[in-house]
């Protein structure tokens, strides 16, 4: 799996390109038959159908800790990731496919264990406009939560008639994993380079997404070079939400997002719009909010903010989000004609949509 380098990160960092100048949409809007904020209306019935087998899985929990599974499993959040389940399988209005809702199913329930894990390394107490389970349970609780819905996932994912489907997610849920113990591992860490940062994004968040496509698009029988499309259109687009998430984290309103902010400055996590701030900071301001945050000291989001508006780094992170947005729609441009398409590619404009709002000079 190719990743990108420092020396064309900071390329296409510094290059600001204008989203007008990114790839045009694979089909005119009226092609798409509803508005973009619809995309998730057209998903009704297979949304429905996924309720329904999350809410059906918590009957496989033993009894002392339904409540506790049913916490996590009833929440609706944003579903991304079935949503990339069922789009990139997308094979007609109304058509509810079972075998993609089984490994929607599994690929939200492995992502779920990881927001469980994260919140209790994060000391998140909002979660989805309510308290984390971290905060609802106890974090010795929380993360034995988080382990029972990791190997709930990989035992529906070991019921498809091949094993194809339990190798590719156990494989994945790994991968995850050492994404997140990486950059655990590198918290307050101010050398993280541009390249281990990508390499995180890439483990942590990319890969549930391309995983999602490409389950998504091959159990719905689509040929393997199509498949292929769909796994890097995932790919790309996994790294441009966290980029964007990343850069919610400092712009966002908790109340509108629905969850802690400023989670990853104060526990020290060097994300994009960190690193792009320090390389502008005067050296000696630079090396005092450094050492603070090393030593554990923090720095007010408030003013990180202030700094971040003063010398334009949202801007900056915008154009890194529409890099990917854009190479992940130009993934799909030789099957244009394929039914997933034209619906993948409104998830990308979907995302520059919300990047629009949030950094509304780019």
């Amino acid at each position: 799996m190719e990743r990108p380098d420092d020396k064309y990160l900071l390329a296409f960092c510094a290059a600001l390109p204008r989203f007008a100048a990114m790839s045009q949409p694979l089909a005119a809007p009226t092609d798409l038959g509803r508005e973009l904020g619809d995309i998730f209306a057209r998903l009704r019935p297979q949304m429905s159908a996924l309720d329904r087998f999350m809410t059906g899985q918590i009957a496989s929990f033993e009894p002392e800790i339904r409540d506790m599974a049913a916490y996590c499993l009833e929440t609706s959040g944003k579903r991304l990731r079935p949503a990339l389940v069922f789009i990139s399988g997308w094979q007609g209005e109304g058509v509810v496919n079972d075998a993609l809702v089984r490994v929607a199913g599994v690929v939200e329930m492995v992502h779920l264990a990881t927001l469980v894990h994260d919140d209790i390394m994060d000391g998140a107490d909002i979660r989805r406009n309510r308290r984390t389970a971290a905060r609802a349970y106890g974090g010795e609780a929380a993360v034995l939560l988080g382990d029972a819905l990791f190997s709930q996932a990989l035992h529906i994912a070991a019921q498809f008639p091949t094993t194809e489907v339990c190798q590719i997610v156990s494989a994945s849920t790994r991968q995850v994993c050492s994404g997140e113990i990486m950059q655990t591992l590198r918290r307050r860490d101010m050398d993280l380079s541009l390249a281990d940062y990508m390499k995180i994004v890439d483990l942590k968040t990319a890969e549930l997404f391309r995983v999602s496509c490409l389950l998504g698009s091959r159990i719905a029988g689509y040929p393997e070079d199509f498949v292929a499309a769909a796994e890097k259109f995932g790919r790309h687009l996994g790294i441009a939400y966290q980029i964007y998430d990343d850069l919610v984290d400092f712009l966002g309103e908790e109340s509108r997002i629905g969850k802690t902010l400023g989670t990853d400055l104060a526990t020290g996590k060097l994300t994009l719009p960190l690193m792009l701030l320090f390389e502008r900071l005067p050296a000696a301001e630079r090396a005092e909010i450094v050492g603070n945050l090393q030593a554990g000291r923090g720095w007010g989001l408030a003013a990180s903010v202030e700094k971040m508006r003063a010398l334009g780094i949202a801007p900056l992170v915008a154009a890194a989000i529409g890099r990917e947005s854009a190479a992940a729609c130009d993934a799909l441009r030789p099957h244009a004609s394929r039914p997933p398409a034209a619906l993948m590619d409104a998830l990308c404009e979907l995302l520059r949509q919300q990047v629009r709002q949030l950094v509304p000079e780019t």
